[in-house]
């Protein structure tokens, strides 16, 4: 299917059409100081495409926002969500091709080549079946893929530079399909302006600036000066998309507007002299009353009325509303189911006890239990019972063998209960990647260490047969695992 975008005039008032299938496959780099009409290009393209194919745009300054309303994006505030739900946001997008504005106004710069990251490779790293045409717009592109670190850290800098490098160079297998926008094309990273096949070249003013432009539409250096002259709205337009040979494009009217427009001449507030000199004077009793054309600032409030404020008797709260009693037989049920979901989270493995417990405490609370009882020492201790697939450590066949793990450290306890568990059952002995999963770590060193200093306090008798496969015992309960082989 052949859509073709009308994007505005040439010279002679013609239509000039950009073939958005072709653009999917060759994407488009567009390059304007600021000023010349970037973002109303930008806008032109989406408003034309909307309802054609998936859209993607990256906002560092919230101005796509105002697409929500008219075509239905999602808009997505970055400051208010987590890295994790960031990429499981972006993944359901990719799986329900549902349009979207990422507005990432409120972060600074880091926070935003950051939150740009976590999204990118989010739609990046989404299953083959997924893998739906997209139209990935990045404004500003110089700040996700900056030649130089800037102020912001060398680790950010490089995930949101392999980001857009990925978006660019690999993205079209997947179904992205980049336009990025940026202001200088000297502070573009080259490897990622030279996977772009089609080139919207604005007005610009800096040499080596138009020299990279020049190079990228295929002009001769002394015929550069011809962008500086560019009108605002008006581009040198290249590529498979747009035009074999470069031609100059005015950009067509759009629908909608951005929140932040270029600035205004507005009149000024009137007042004599006299009053803007009293204006002056910070002090409370002397400032003045004057017809401005804003708010006030706020009213400085006197000692005394705000000391009777305080002491004045409080408007009664609204009642926060009440949970039911739980039993704790039922308080028990729901540690349990929670503690079930977080040792299934393929994620949850690596991470450390301190950040599963605040998961902890907000799945608690999602079922109904305010605060939950335990502190993150015993959370510690229910959290490797649980990696050792016991969850209800209070059951009195269970009782023996924690007892024995008193001396041992919390970080210990899940391994030496896996053991004791399938100690218990007669089943075969864990492998040493399983004993690995409940220490938390990867390192089969660290586990004979572990194994070997839980046997010298009399708590394991380790044996291995002429197979070379291995079976533990724990003496003081009487339990004995089944031979297997030490490795998986």
């Amino acid at each position: 299917m052949t859509v073709s975008v009308d994007m505005g005039t040439d010279t002679s008032g013609a239509p000039v059409t950009m073939d958005l299938e072709e653009l999917l496959a060759t994407r488009l780099l567009v390059q304007g100081n600021s000023g010349s009409g970037k973002s109303h290009l930008l806008r032109r393209l989406l408003e034309r495409s909307a309802g054609q194919v998936q859209q993607v745009v990256i906002d560092p300054e919230g101005d796509f926002v105002t697409l929500s309303d008219r075509y239905g994006h999602v808009v997505i505030e970055g400051a208010d969500y987590a890295e994790r739900e960031i990429a499981r946001i972006a993944a359901r997008l990719r799986e329900h091709r549902a349009s979207v504005v990422l507005s990432l106004e409120g972060l600074e710069a880091e926070g935003q080549m950051r939150c740009a990251a976590g999204f990118l490779n989010a739609l990046f790293d989404a299953p083959r079946e997924h893998w739906y045409p997209a139209l990935v717009v990045v404004d500003e592109a110089q700040l996700f893929a900056p030649t130089t670190g800037g102020e912001v850290a060398e680790e950010v800098r490089r995930a949101s530079l392999s980001a857009m490098t990925n978006l660019m160079c690999r993205g079209r297998k997947r179904g992205l399909a980049g336009v990025i926008a940026t202001q200088r094309l000297a502070k573009l990273a080259k490897n990622v302006a030279a996977e772009a096949s089609n080139f919207l070249m604005g007005r610009t003013f800096l040499d080596i600036d138009m020299a990279r432009a020049a190079d990228l539409l295929g002009m001769e250096r002394r015929q550069a000066d011809v962008i500086r002259d560019l009108a605002r709205g008006t581009f040198l337009a290249l590529g498979p998309a747009v035009s074999r040979r470069p031609i100059t494009v005015r950009i067509g009217a759009v629908e909608t507007q951005a929140r932040s427009g270029s600035p205004k001449l507005v009149p000024l507030p009137s007042a004599d002299a006299v009053d803007v000199q009293a204006l002056l004077d910070m002090t409370p009793e002397a400032a003045p009353t004057l017809p401005l054309a804003f708010d006030p600032r706020p009213r400085r409030v006197p000692e005394q009325e705000l000391i009777a404020d305080i002491a004045a008797p409080a408007s009664p709260a609204v009642p926060a509303p009440t949970l039911p009693e739980r039993s704790d037989a039922e308080v028990e049920g729901v540690y349990a189911d929670v503690l079930r979901a977080i040792v299934e989270d393929d994620e949850a493995g690596g991470r450390p006890a301190a950040v599963l417990f605040q998961d902890f405490q907000v799945r608690c609370r999602m079922a109904g239990i305010a605060r939950p009882a335990l502190d993150l020492p015993a959370f510690s201790r229910r959290l490797s019972c649980a990696r050792a697939g016991i969850f209800d450590p209070h059951a009195d066949e269970w009782a023996g063998a924690l007892a024995l793990a008193q001396g041992l450290p919390d970080d210990m306890l899940g391994a030496f209960l896996l053991v004791a568990k399938a100690a218990r059952d007669g089943d075969p002995c864990p492998s040493d990647e399983a004993i690995a999963a409940t220490y938390g770590t990867s390192s089969i060193g660290r586990v004979r260490r572990l194994i070997g200093y839980i046997e010298s306090r009399d708590l394991f008798v380790t044996r291995t047969d002429m197979a070379g496969k291995r079976s533990i015992t724990i003496p003081h309960l009487g339990w004995t695992t089944a031979a297997a082989e030490a490795a998986a």
